[in-house]
């Protein structure tokens, strides 16, 4: 798809609309569209008190065009995300007509759907009037408007029960037994990175030693800890009782609420891993096929079957686990919806408290021809998702939270589930910014909220294991920045 723009900057929105609605298309600009070709024509231009968007779309010879008016307020950053909301609309409806079918989230492009319901449902709109907002003016589906509805809620009911000096606690474990072909999360394979985890270790319990000084100083209550990668399960059982141990000793979790561990890949637990754990209060894991479909988990790199799932499964259920989490992938290559279906049916027989489905994502970095490639799969991807949802409803399970990625195949999202009660209470905090999350390791990006709810201010680790390693004394250093934010707000009137 060809484009062109008049007037004000607007290229990102416009190839990120672009590809949410033409995902096996390339967008190219062009200063004029060649006579005859499928374009995208953009004009935005200020008028007054207004920014004025006019997007006409021809495709075939045929041509559609959308209108929409942008106010302009003294906030400048309010009034960019309103125009480039309007813009994504006014995209949307030209390039909508020419397609077989509308993207389920419509406009909305954000990582955070459940947020944008909240923000509307906290300023006093009901549920009906944001379905209503969410319908007519973004154009999402029925079905994507209530599970974004639902999880904004599920939000509103935690949030009320933070206190202000409540905050979460993220560690991070870089490494994995193997990288699957999927990925884009920072981690390193054994094979490559082994000889930096002792190393690593070290410094992570350094710097846990000092967070926790820090934490004590500020006066801040540890509700939720949550270790993950990566695999953490990769440590050995005496480098886990090593990690944990510093844990206890450098943290008060007197008010602690859940302690989650990634147990992740089947390939790396064991008995003795599971025993460190529990021995330690940690009491909700993870163990995630992501498919149990041997093909499948072959093709993307999983040294494991399904029955190894299985194994471990039980495994965890002996040692005394009551809390489990199951991770899937819909649109994995090699999969089906038939195949898919066969997944969730089997991890609806283990009866995990947890199963969050998620959805095939382009790599951080993948050009746009791999990310054309991985949209092809929509059709089978929502095809997959609808077996999900009517499945894991049917068993009791509820959606409870959900983000969205850049690059999904077909613009959808990942989706947590639980039965009622065991909602991860984390993944809501962080995926909603509810709450200040502190975060430990290589790559972690501390978050601390502003009284406002709003305002964030960010410590950033060092990326890279290997630059994590040498880096104690700066990462120490950074961390004083909590302190000050605590004692910032202290001094704040009520």
């Amino acid at each position: 798809m060809i484009y062109t723009m008049q007037g004000l900057e607007n290229d990102h929105p416009i190839r990120e609309m672009l590809f949410n609605l033409l995902p096996t298309e390339i967008p190219e600009r062009a200063d004029i569209a060649p006579e005859g070709a499928d374009a995208l024509g953009v004009v935005v231009e200020q008028a007054g008190a207004e920014n004025r968007i006019r997007v006409c779309c021809v495709r075939g010879g045929k041509q559609i065009c959308a209108e929409k008016r942008a106010p302009i307020s003294d906030d400048a950053e309010q009034t960019k995300r309103v125009r480039t909301h309007a813009l994504k609309s006014a995209i949307f409806e030209a390039v909508v007509p020419f397609l077989d079918t509308a993207p389920e989230w419509g406009s909305l492009t954000g990582v955070r759907p459940a947020k944008f319901a909240r923000s509307f449902m906290e300023q006093g709109y009901t549920p009906a009037q944001v379905a209503k907002l969410m319908t007519e003016t973004y154009h999402v589906s029925a079905a994507r408007r209530a599970l974004a509805i639902r999880s904004a809620g599920i939000a509103m009911d935690l949030k009320e029960k933070i206190r202000d000096n409540d905050i979460s606690i993220y560690i991070g474990i870089p490494f994995c037994p193997s990288r699957c072909s999927y990925c884009s999360f920072v981690s390193h394979s054994i094979e490559k990175a082994g000889k930096l985890m002792e190393a690593y270790l070290d410094t992570l319990c350094g710097e846990i030693a000092h967070t926790g000084e820090i934490l004590k100083q500020a006066g801040l209550r540890i509700v939720t800890i949550y270790i993950g990668g990566g695999t953490p399960t990769t440590l050995s059982a005496e480098q886990m009782d090593r990690l944990l141990h510093t844990v206890h000793q450098a943290f008060d979790l007197h008010a602690l609420e859940e302690f989650t561990v990634e147990a992740g890949r089947p390939d790396t637990i064991t008995r003795e891993k599971l025993t460190v754990l529990k021995k330690y209060g940690v009491d909700r894991i993870s163990i995630n096929p992501q498919s149990m479909n041997d093909a499948v988990l072959e093709g993307i790199g999983r040294h494991h079957s399904a029955q190894d799932v299985l194994d471990r499964y039980q495994t965890a259920r002996e040692v005394g686990f009551s809390a489990i989490n199951m991770d899937t992938i819909a649109g994995l290559d090699g999969d089906t919806p038939e195949s898919f279906a066969r997944t969730i049916d089997m991890l609806l027989e283990l009866n995990p408290e947890n199963i969050t489905v998620h959805t095939l994502a382009a790599k951080r970095g993948a050009d746009q021809h791999d990310r054309a490639h991985n949209a092809q799969k929509q059709d089978d991807v929502r095809q997959m998702l609808e077996i999900a949802s009517q499945k894991l409803t049917a068993a009791g399970y509820v959606p409870y939270y959900l983000y969205r990625q850049k690059f999904m195949a077909g613009g959808f999202e990942n989706v947590g589930w639980c039965k009622i009660g065991y909602e991860c209470k984390y993944n809501v905090y962080m995926m909603e910014e509810l709450q200040t999350i502190v975060s430990l390791g290589a790559g972690g990006v501390t978050k601390l909220l502003g009284t406002d709810g709003r305002k964030i201010r960010r410590i950033s680790n060092p990326k890279y294991p290997y630059e994590y390693n040498v880096s104690l004394q700066r990462i120490n250093a950074g961390k004083q920045e909590i302190l000050n934010w605590a004692q910032s707000r202290t001094a704040l009137p009520n």
